[in-house]
């Protein structure tokens, strides 16, 4: 057990476990939400909005490529504070469902943003968050609380890939992917694994002193997760840490690549060969990298699971990582500084 840091050390590797008790929420749950899905395709023109703040606003990048890509609705991330702020950045179809997410059910512009939301009769609005008795399960037409994803920590883990492995149910039934609905059954049992492999080469990288610099490269929802394990970086540890597309990379980014530079690449299947040429070039470059994937990768997740339930594999490799360089710096993860649990503005 680590000296400082214990809390998210807990939490990092208790994820499988959050994830069974969460799916047990969401399958008590499918009627309604299969209601509401159903209710969303009965009008012209609908549109799902996710908003979020932090850690939420990129999963919110995430899911709503997902959600995009397994329901055919278009769908789009704003921070929660230009939902609340900046009329003219809504969606406005026929029919728009706001999926308004917050860990903590009390961060201030996620409640003002389903308020204005509310105010402007732009449609549905649905919570996702982790503790009962919050004002945000107040403010939904459908309110879902995942209390399995509540943390002692500051700094997101648990909470995060939680709600996201929500977002990814809301996804499967709402496009009705039963293949989707499988894997995420699935998902604890390879999480556990891919913990446990991943846990040693995780830690020695992040312990690594001459490594000076990170970068997270992912395409698709992969970019969204790459936006959190950089956040994760740069809370707990106080690094220089970056998230790009995975082709952006070259546009600029790679004149900061060197010796001491390491690049965590999230491998696709779609986009496999033309990321995997991205790598070869950093690698000409002299970057140390860490790529993930499903198979013939520096880290093989060898789930067995399609392209969008294994996405969230990769969450608790960036987070061990950042620990590890947090407690390697004698910081302690679980009270990043500056920072508070819950956002609230006066």
């Amino acid at each position: 057990m680590p000296i400082t840091g214990h809390h998210t050390d807990h939490e990092i590797q208790s994820q499988p476990e959050s994830w069974r008790a969460a799916l047990k929420v969401l399958e008590a749950e499918h009627g309604a939400l299969t209601r509401l899905g159903r209710d969303l395709r009965a009008h012209a023109q609908p549109n799902l909005l996710i908003a979020g703040c932090g850690s939420t606003f990129y999963l919110a990048q995430a899911a709503a490529v997902a959600l995009q890509a397994h329901t055919g609705l278009p769908a789009r991330a704003l921070p929660a504070s230009e939902v609340w702020l900046n009329e003219a950045a809504t969606l406005r179809g026929a029919r728009t469902a706001l999926l308004a997410v917050s860990r903590s059910g009390e961060t201030t512009e996620t409640l003002r943003a389903c308020e204005a939301y509310r105010d402007r009769g732009l449609g549905p609005i649905v919570t996702l968050s982790c503790y009962p008795g919050r004002p945000l399960p107040e403010l939904g037409d459908l309110n879902l609380v995942l209390p399995s994803g509540q943390e002692e920590s500051v700094a997101q883990t648990r909470a995060f890939s939680t709600l996201y492995l929500t977002t990814l149910y809301l996804a499967a039934l709402w496009g009705e992917d039963a293949g989707l609905v499988r894997d995420l059954t699935r998902l604890p049992q390879a999480g556990a694994d891919v913990i446990e492999r991943s846990r040693g080469l995780a830690e020695s990288l992040g312990r690594d002193a001459e490594i000076d610099r990170f970068y997270f490269l992912g395409s698709g929802l992969r970019y969204g997760l790459a936006g959190e394990l950089s956040l994760k970086m740069k809370e707990m540890s106080l690094s220089h840490s970056e998230p790009f597309h995975m082709l952006e990379f070259r546009h600029g980014p790679m004149s900061m690549v060197t010796p001491n530079t390491l690049i965590v690449a999230q491998l696709s299947d779609a986009q496999g060969e033309a990321e995997r040429a991205v790598i070869a070039d950093m690698r000409r470059l002299g970057a140390r990298i860490l790529t993930i994937a499903e198979k013939d990768a520096d880290f093989d997740l060898a789930s067995g699971l399609g392209e969008t339930a294994r996405s969230l594999l990769a969450l608790p490799i960036g987070q061990r990582m950042a620990f590890a360089r947090s407690v390697s710096k004698g910081l302690d993860p679980d009270r990043p500084h500056n920072l508070e649990t819950v956002v609230k503005l006066g």
